[in-house]
């Protein structure tokens, strides 16, 4: 009988006091809902889905390039001097920043998985290593394209004040001020002496 059975197997499970069983089933189960874990594979999880394929596959390829352009050189090289590395992996990274710039678009749409959310665990945990070895450890930063174009719009902008008051000033018209004097009453003398005229 299935419904017995189901009660049987509800009463070994947490048959014990800490339900261990039930504690670890949910623990393992949170954790791959949270690592986002399903992201990484077929739509039936019979195995990695071919874009992970990928971006492991060029992962291990740029931190082999790395590890290639260290050799021998680590003890020559100050800590902050790494132009080897930077220059010959300058490629590899690129692409595989790409890559994961591009999973994490059709992500967003629900990519191979058919899950929307985050990218799994592994894939995030991957790039964020070779960023923080490329940036941090290598210091490898390319100066970003649109540098130019965003120093001469914030320099117009801040110049403009500038231009305004200036022109302001030598296009205004420098009116000088015309004084108008009142008329001045007439002291109290005077103007007893003519109501005497007139009473």
């Amino acid at each position: 009988n299935s419904s017995e059975s189901h009660n049987c197997a509800k009463s070994i499970l947490t048959s014990d006091r800490l339900q261990i069983v039930v504690t670890l089933s949910e623990f393992f189960n949170e954790t791959w809902e949270a690592a986002n874990c399903a992201n990484c594979l077929k739509n039936s999880s019979e195995g990695l889905s071919n874009s992970t394929v990928e971006f492991l596959d060029l992962f291990n390829k740029s931190l082999t390039c790395f590890e290639h352009n260290l050799q021998g050189q680590t003890i020559y090289l100050s800590p902050n001097n790494y132009t080897e590395v930077c220059k010959n992996c300058n490629e590899t990274y690129r692409m595989l920043n790409d890559l994961y710039n591009n999973l994490q678009r059709m992500n967003r749409q629900g990519g191979e998985a058919g899950h929307s959310a985050h990218l799994c665990i592994d894939v995030e945990d991957a790039m964020n290593i070779t960023r923080k070895l490329w940036s941090r450890t290598f210091n490898c930063s390319v100066p970003c394209s649109d540098t130019v174009p965003v120093i001469a719009v914030s320099s117009f902008i801040l110049f403009l004040p500038v231009v305004f008051y200036l022109s302001s000033f030598l296009h205004s018209k420098q009116k000088k001020r015309i004084l108008i004097l009142p008329k001045r009453i007439q002291s109290n003398a005077s103007l007893v002496n003519i109501q005497e005229k007139y009473s």
